[in-house]
């Protein structure tokens, strides 16, 4: 596995990127050297006060929190969210844009530069979906400037 997602939705299961692994226990993620690895709001409550070493070269994280959980070792971050200081936020909700707020390093050693993408319509509230979207973005090969 290339990647993997952290106490994700059930329902996403379908939407994840080839290669992305869903995680359900938390013993699971100290059992890999994640290339990616992506942690939803709940996923980083539930890591909160936990033991055992997580590691990974790039870690996607909800901005608002007021700090990464202790046992995580991460060689780059990038945070996901509402405020103009994540990593990947969104430009419009009424019309949803993601946009890369700065230049972000893909697991492939590339780099996805600050630029907006305009979303198909989604299966759920766009803000909820920011982590597996973020998946998307740096698991895929970027074809003529939008998401896949």
């Amino acid at each position: 596995m290339d990647a993997a997602i952290f106490d994700c939705p059930k329902n996403w299961t379908r939407f994840l990127p080839p290669g992305t692994r869903r995680i359900r226990r938390k013993e699971e993620l100290t059992e890999h050297i994640w290339p990616l690895l992506a942690l939803t709001p709940e996923g980083c409550r539930a890591l909160a006060g936990e033991s055992g070493r997580i590691v990974c070269r790039l870690l996607l994280v909800p901005g608002d929190l007021p700090a990464l959980p202790a046992q995580i070792q991460a060689e780059a971050v990038a945070s996901y969210g509402l405020s103009p200081r994540d990593s990947l936020t969104l430009s419009s909700l009424t019309e949803p844009v993601l946009c890369v707020q700065r230049a972000l390093p893909r697991p492939d050693g590339t780099v996805i530069d600050a630029q907006e993408f305009p979303l198909p319509p989604l299966p759920g509230p766009v803000e909820a979906m920011l982590p597996l979207l973020g998946l998307w973005l740096l698991r895929r090969p970027l074809t003529e400037g939008r998401l896949p």
